[in-house]
């Protein structure tokens, strides 16, 4: 039996572990769950098969059967914001990343997260998890100041492996164990390495802190740019992709609609225009378009497989059972175009072929547009091919019906308040001294457990980009553009904008997003330092060709 927890004296006296939740009221005490939370990163919403890809993601597939697959759920945009707001429950703003990791701003845009949030980590360590951060960590303390304030293992983390940001996957640096720096072996795939420790961390765990639950919070780099991946995966799939993003955003929203992930009253939307119709690719670009997606889909494949060795070592440690494992992505696919970054000093070469270690390339805008299938734009937006992403909830012992799909409405600010639940805590008006930020999402445990969320409204805001949902209606801006409205119940693409048939809704709309946005902190992009920055100049343009 789970011995008694203390209660913590490190935090003020409004966190505590629920008596009820510690021994049931004098009963048998409850056994909260392990979790383990993995995210993906730039992963579109349709590219996992069980989203309607043609993906091997076997892995995932099975998870989503013995879960919940949500067809509502948001994210903020980009790595840093949506790292942050996962981590902390606030919005990215709230916790100090409204942005990258530019200090330009206080206290929305600061070079990490600030002193007015915790983390899930932190708030689960001091009620008796252990926990364990692997892969991209993203919100700060990592590198030079890897001692700093924002390490993990000074975030509440009792064990980490990782790296700040992306890179190279077969030498990614800077990489540390805990707060050490390391260096990648000869065979070092960043993909594998972060499914290694994983696996190991579990292992530890099962053989010295049985009787604790853990969280488990891995982030893999994959599918990010640059397009890396090892030759036996890229086999699978070289050749699959020569008819184009054109037909695969078609086969891929036909499958979507067979699953039930979305009604007759969806429509797809049409090809990005920035994007040439794959008719207008000359023959001879066309074998390095589907190399391109044929890496692509060789990360997935390998992250995949990885999630399954991660689900095997939880097993054999006997916690199948009672871990909640959530699966999502940090953003939709990404868009850019950055083959001006090889870095020599990296191992990059101008002209290697696309998947080497050499080589420095990105999906781009025609295949982005497919792995976001049916949604307009891309990873930085906020329109859904920027926000929507894929959610799977998978947990044998309280999800009561496994297999279904769920339309509530759900964001990353919902996992904190979500975990603590599950732990039996509450969130603290202070701690160690400095106040907190309250939370403003919403524990998804009754929608775990097959209820409803009630109706939601979220905001964004990136880059200038903008948007505000309230019930089925949405409100959504790029860059200096006028308000577009949609009714996401009948128009989840975005297709039919509503603004100036009702104004009214739309003002609604639009004076609640800038009350959410003066309490979240947000700033004007014009007033920052990085106004002049222009995502849509990361778009190839449709003239340039290809080369390999």
């Amino acid at each position: 039996m789970r011995a008694i927890l203390p209660l913590i004296t490190l935090l003020a006296p409004t966190f505590f572990l629920s008596a009820c939740a510690v021994n049931s009221c004098g009963a048998e005490p409850l056994a909260r769950p392990n979790i383990l939370l993995i995210l993906a990163d730039d992963l579109g919403f349709s590219d996992l098969a069980c989203y309607g890809s043609e993906i091997a993601t076997p892995n995932l597939d099975r998870l989503a059967t013995r879960g919940l697959r949500f067809t509502q759920f948001y994210n903020c945009a980009r790595c840093c914001p949506t790292r942050a707001a996962l981590l902390t429950g606030l919005y990215p703003h709230q916790a100090g990343v409204g942005h990258m990791l530019g200090n330009w701003h206080a206290p929305g845009y600061t070079a990490g997260l600030n002193d007015q949030c915790a983390t899930i980590a932190e708030l689960l360590h001091h009620v008796g998890y252990r926990t364990y951060h692997i892969g991209k960590w993203h919100v700060g303390g990592v590198g030079a100041a890897k001692n700093a304030r924002n390490h993990p293992m000074n975030r509440g983390f009792d064990g980490a492996y990782g790296t700040g940001g992306g890179g190279n996957y077969f030498g990614l640096r800077p990489l540390y164990l805990d707060r050490e720096d390391v260096e990648p072996g000869a065979d070092f795939y960043a993909t594998d390495a972060f499914t290694d420790y994983a696996v190991k961390f579990l292992a530890e765990h099962g053989r010295e802190h049985q009787n604790a639950p853990f969280f488990l919070h891995l982030c893999y780099t994959a599918p990010h740019f640059p397009l890396h991946a090892l030759p036996e995966d890229i086999a699978r799939y070289r050749g699959k992709y020569r008819d184009g993003w054109d037909r695969l955003r078609g086969r891929r929203f036909a499958k979507q609609k067979e699953l039930g992930i979305f009604g007759k009253e969806t429509i797809l939307s049409p090809r990005d225009p920035v994007a040439r119709a794959w008719a207008d690719v000359p023959e001879a670009e066309r074998g390095e378009w589907d190399l391109r997606m044929a890496v692509y889909a060789a990360m997935i494949d390998r992250l995949d497989q990885g999630v399954g060795r991660v689900l095997e070592a939880v097993r054999q440690i006997g916690a199948e059972q009672n871990t909640l494992v959530l699966f999502l992505s940090d953003n939709g696919a990404s868009a850019e175009f950055l083959d001006t970054w090889p870095n020599p000093a990296r191992g990059h070469k101008p002209g290697s072929q696309t998947g080497t270690r050499e080589s420095h390339r990105c999906l781009e805008v025609g295949w982005a547009n497919a792995a976001n299938t049916p949604f307009r734009e891309h990873k930085m937006w906020v329109h859904e091919g920027g926000i929507a992403t894929p959610l799977i909830a998978s947990w044998p012992a309280g999800i009561p019906s496994p297999g279904k799909l769920t339309p509530e409405v759900g964001h990353v600010i919902d996992f904190m308040p979500t975990c603590l639940e599950l732990a039996g805590g509450q969130y603290p008006r202070t701690l160690r001294g400095r106040d907190l930020t309250p939370l403003p999402g919403k524990s998804l445990v009754a929608v775990l457990k097959g209820g409803q969320s009630g109706e939601r409204m979220l905001g964004w805001e990136h880059e200038g980009n903008r948007a505000f949902r309230s019930g089925d209606w949405k409100v959504v801006a790029g860059f200096r553009g006028e308000w577009e409205l949609y009714n996401l119940k009948f128009d989840r693409s975005e297709l039919t904008n509503l603004a100036d048939r009702n104004q009214a809704k739309c003002k609604e709309l639009a004076d609640a997003w800038q009350r959410w946005a003066d309490q979240a902190g947000v700033v004007a992009w014009e007033k920052l330092p990085g106004a002049s920055y222009k995502p849509s100049a990361q778009y190839r343009k449709k003239s340039e060709p290809v080369s390999p």
